[in-house]
């Protein structure tokens, strides 16, 4: 259970940073178009990418030697840092929602959702890498757990967004709400910074 809430955290955390991706699912429940087949996409390709960033480090971990994981690990916390740093620097950050409503086939909803979500670079750096990473050193029966939860969030939150978008958009042009939002993700980070600064300390011991 710890490490299920440990993932649904951490995955909230990185999912909630403002990107194209959100944007499109709040706009598309804005004009009330394929909202739950876009819900469903993103969030059924973040499990997958979970999982498949889980596992790859399962297998860096198993056939890899320490030394290995040693970079993976001062690797994951430069991106935190940047990751952190980048929260800090677009704290002021406001994104315009498109409400104008224009006909769209099922088709290009489709082709369009994928490409929102695996043209984006940073769905790779937060699902794959970031939680494979973070998760590297967790028993298999702890990664399954771990993967679980950030899915469970991502499920939770495309489909929060989608259907209470005309509420959602709202807080992408309200400044107090996103500062709060921000400084909760900055210091669950820094957090998981400390931890993974102790991995490194660990290995030297």
């Amino acid at each position: 259970m710890t490490f299920l809430l440990l993932g649904f955290v951490t995955g909230l955390s990185l999912i909630f940073a403002i990107g194209p991706q959100n944007v499109f699912v709040i706009e598309q429940g804005i004009k009330k178009q394929f909202v739950f087949l876009v819900c469903t996409i993103c969030s059924i390709s973040d499990l997958i990418l979970i999982f498949l960033g889980i596992f790859l480090f399962e297998y860096f971990a198993k056939y890899f030697s320490s030394f290995i994981e040693l970079i993976f690990n001062i690797l994951l916390l430069l991106f935190l840092l940047h990751f952190i740093y980048s929260k800090i620097k677009k704290k002021n950050e406001f994104v315009e929602v498109n409400r104008s409503i224009q006909q769209i086939s099922f088709k290009n909803i489709i082709l369009k959702t994928l490409g929102f979500t695996y043209l984006n670079p940073h769905v790779y750096s937060d699902t794959v890498f970031f939680l494979g990473n973070f998760s590297k050193s967790f028993m298999l029966i702890e990664k399954v757990f771990f993967g679980l939860g950030a899915g469970c969030a991502s499920f939770i939150f495309f489909f929060a967004i989608g259907y209470a978008s005309n509420y959602f958009s709202n807080f992408l042009n309200s400044f107090k709400i996103w500062k709060i939002i921000n400084w909760m993700i900055i210091t669950i980070m820094s957090i998981l910074s400390f931890y993974v600064i102790l991995e490194i300390v660990n290995y030297f011991n």
